[in-house]
């Protein structure tokens, strides 16, 4: 048995199961994701969920699901499951599931009376192309397998309807057939290893249901469109191979490929093999660029998260030439002094005035990974100056330096910071103003490019920049430091300032350079852990707030006015780490041992093997959000690096 696995008690339980999700990508920017038992409950689940280049690239669910039937003495047992209303399940296939573990790979036992069938899955890594291994472990009479494949064929955010418009026809094509649903879309092949008998009925299945959709306040009914099924005979001991695909394949190297996939895969056998896994399943290589989807199954590319999960999920492996490359891929959709913020696929938002603070810290991380400024220095100068001019002199969104040294940021209608959280066209936490993790960020980011120019010996730059460190330290500390209250405000405007207690002011702990004495830095992090620390990260605010929402859940307006208000953000963990480490040193290595190990039990809720976007402010913290996150995992797997480099500490 794998690290991760469930037994028939769990699985056959519905409640348990359909709240534990699979997500495989490859590095195209495709994916796949359903339940552990196989029945789709989002808009956004599907087994073959790929990029259409014909319509501005955004994704598109294909091949919604695949229901398996086994087929012995004319009676037929479906192992497939779907959702309709009134909480109704039809077939039962999950009633036949008898084991499931993901090492390397998910691995379902199916037993029907005397049959044992397992169902093995993966997503080509560099193909749109997902395959699936059934073995017929154990049979004591002649044996059939039966294969109805359930299609969409509509954008990941829209629901499919049953229509007269669809194409019902379909080519043949080696062990298998090719069907275009509509016209602009890329084909779906549907091929075994072994030569199928295919019978075309073309037909609609109604009103499916998908739970989550519902409670998220979405429609939540969809209709698909069933071509036909297939039938191939299975004897004892033998593997067949399906796969879905874009492109038709030849059927007779499918064994080959499938084990050569497999492979590739990182081991699940322990914790962090598992966030290891997860880590490589952000990265997409697509039309010259190599980028980090922000999480799944939604997210696209995010410029704050991009950096913000770089060091994480690329240094802490190693992947020095693939962190080179995102740099240089983000640096290619600069808008002037601007990094995307949001990547649609038919256009770019630039809203950020974090964002390109962040830059300055991945940027940071990768000098300290390679023990090199001047190289780091020479080639992003040009980007550095940018930036920071841009942001010394006055730029978009009313982003300047004051004459304290501060920086200001924010016009109405927009939300600047990573607290974005919108309910109509009205920020939840607009922070206009002088934001607390901005400015630490903002001092960071100067004080580490003139460390860069030193060391390079840029003798302008020094002479420009060297003035205002001080200025920014000095201004920082009367701006956002209360003595009385004992910790940073989290922003100020004028002569207002928001004493809401939020994990934002930890940046100013964490950061390489704080503006902080070793003395505000303790009692900033003694605040934040005592009103803000959970298991599962940090609070977006202090529950002793009457705006403090515990709980995530509702409709879009009731799940955003909880985002930043409550909302356990796990990737603030990591610098909650940071910061206990960098006050209280080797001695604290204890709790945040504990705090990474206390991840380990999610390995196995919501999305399996990965984290979450979010938790629930309020115990038992309940998963939520996106079921895979990259922000989440990068801290996590930093986290683990920290441990391991104070570990070796004398």
């Amino acid at each position: 048995m794998g690290y991760i696995k469930f037994d028939k008690n769990q699985l056959i339980n519905l409640e348990y199961s359909l709240r534990r999700e699979l997500l495989r990508t490859n590095r195209a920017g495709a994916y796949s994701s359903t339940t552990i038992v196989n029945c789709n409950t989002r808009k956004y689940h599907g087994l073959l969920i790929v990029p259409q280049p014909q319509f501005g690239n955004d994704l598109h669910v294909l091949l919604s699901s695949l229901d398996e039937t086994i087929i012995q003495r004319e009676a037929e047992f479906n192992l497939g499951i779907h959702q309709y209303a009134n909480n109704v399940y039809n077939p039962h296939g999950h009633r036949y599931v008898r084991d499931f573990e993901s090492d390397p790979i998910p691995k379902i036992t199916y037993r029907v009376g005397g049959v044992v069938l397992t169902k093995e899955m993966l997503f080509s890594s560099r193909e749109n192309l997902v395959l699936f291994r059934y073995t017929l472990v154990d049979a004591h009479s002649p044996t059939k397998l039966k294969f109805t494949p359930f299609l969409a064929f509509r954008n990941v955010h829209l629901l499919s309807k049953a229509n007269i418009d669809a194409n019902k026809k379909f080519v043949p094509v080696k062990n298998g057939i090719q069907v275009t649903l509509y016209d602009g879309y890329s084909p779906l092949n549907l091929q075994f290893s072994k030569k199928p008998e295919y019978t075309h009925v073309p037909d609609w299945y109604y009103d499916i249901e998908y739970t989550h959709e519902r409670l998220r306040g979405y429609d939540y009914h969809e209709d698909l469109y069933v071509p036909g099924f297939f039938e191939i005979s299975i004897k004892k001991g033998e593997s067949v191979i399906c796969a879905a695909g874009t492109k038709e394949i030849l059927p007779g190297g499918l064994k080959q490929k499938f084990a050569a996939e497999a492979r590739k895969r990182v081991p699940r056998t322990d914790f962090k093999n598992c966030l290891v896994n997860a880590a490589e399943q952000f990265m997409a290589h697509r039309e010259k660029k190599t980028e980090i989807i922000a999480g799944y199954p939604w997210f696209n590319v995010v410029g704050r998260d991009t950096f913000m999960s770089m060091p994480g999920l690329l240094l802490t492996r190693g992947e020095t030439a693939t962190y080179k490359a995102v740099l240089n891929s983000m640096i290619s959709m600069m808008n002037g002094p601007f990094f995307p913020n949001v990547v649609f696929n038919d256009h770019i938002e630039y809203d950020s005035v974090d964002t390109q603070l962040w830059f300055f810290w991945a940027l940071q991380k990768y000098a300290e990974h390679l023990g090199d400024t001047q190289k780091v220095w020479k080639e992003y100068k040009k980007v550095i100056q940018l930036i920071l001019n841009a942001y010394r002199n006055g730029t978009w969104f009313n982003i300047r330096m004051q004459e304290n040294g501060l920086l200001y940021a924010g016009e109405a209608g927009h939300a600047l910071t990573w607290m974005n959280a919108v309910i109509g066209d009205q920020p939840v936490t607009p922070r206009i103003g002088n934001p607390v993790e901005v400015n630490a960020l903002w001092y960071n980011a100067v004080m580490f490019s003139l460390e860069m120019a030193r060391n390079a010996k840029d003798n302008r730059f020094i002479s420009k920049w060297k003035m205002l460190p001080e200025l920014i330290e000095k201004s920082f500390v009367e701006n956002f430091w209360s003595e009385e209250k004992g910790y940073l405000a989290d922003y100020t405007n004028g002569d207002f300032k928001d004493w809401a207690v939020r994990p934002n002011q930890i940046l100013a702990v964490s950061m390489p350079y704080s503006p902080l004495s070793e003395l505000q830095q303790k009692i900033v992090l003694d605040v934040v852990e005592s009103e803000l620390l959970t298991p599962r990260g940090l609070r977006t605010l202090s529950p002793k707030n009457p705006k403090y929402k515990g709980i995530y859940r509702g409709d879009i307006a009731e799940r955003d006015n909880a985002y930043h208000q409550g909302s356990v953000m796990p990737w603030t963990l990591g610098h909650f780490a940071e910061s206990y480490l960098k006050v209280f040193g080797k001695s604290g290595l204890g709790v945040v041992k504990n705090l990474y190990k206390g991840f380990e039990p999610v390995m196995q809720d919501y999305g399996i093997g990965t984290i979450s976007e979010l938790y629930d402010g309020d115990p038992p913290h309940t998963p939520s959000g996106a079921i895979s996150q990259a922000t989440a995992v990068a801290e996590l797997l930093r986290m683990n690096a920290l441990i391991e480099t104070f570990g070796k500490k004398k």
